[in-house]
């Protein structure tokens, strides 16, 4: 048996929840509150809604819907990535290497979601 850490979903989330939190840490002072917790909290909230819901997989209304949250949390990631880099905080390289990461994550989710039995 397995754990969710050894899913290729929970490694790449994890890896864009750790390179947002670096990147993060080059926003100014002010955004603490705001934008940086944000763009911190809902990139961790993937990772941790995943592992949820890999822990529950055996309730499949269960399973669904917390990788349904991790889904969401993977799609509100994007738009505060979109928010740094209207505001100039990363650059556009930065910008398309982190949202292509972000959307290959929806493609593993989606995957899962639409094929949970083979993750009994």
């Amino acid at each position: 048996m397995y754990s969710f850490k050894d899913l290729q979903v929970y490694q790449k989330a994890f890896q864009l929840a750790i390179e947002i939190f670096k990147i993060s840490g080059t926003f100014p002072k002010e955004e603490k509150y705001s934008l940086t917790d944000q763009i911190r909290r809902c990139s961790r909230s993937v990772c941790a809604n995943f592992a949820e819901a890999y822990r529950r997989r055996r309730y499949p209304s269960y399973f669904i819907s917390r990788l349904s949250d991790a889904d969401a949390e993977n799609a509100e990631t994007e738009v505060w990535l979109d928010f740094a880099l209207a505001l100039g905080y990363i650059t556009p390289d930065d910008h398309t290497r982190l949202v292509s990461l972000k959307i290959e994550i929806g493609k593993l989710l989606g995957d899962v979601i639409k094929n949970p039995a083979k993750y009994k």
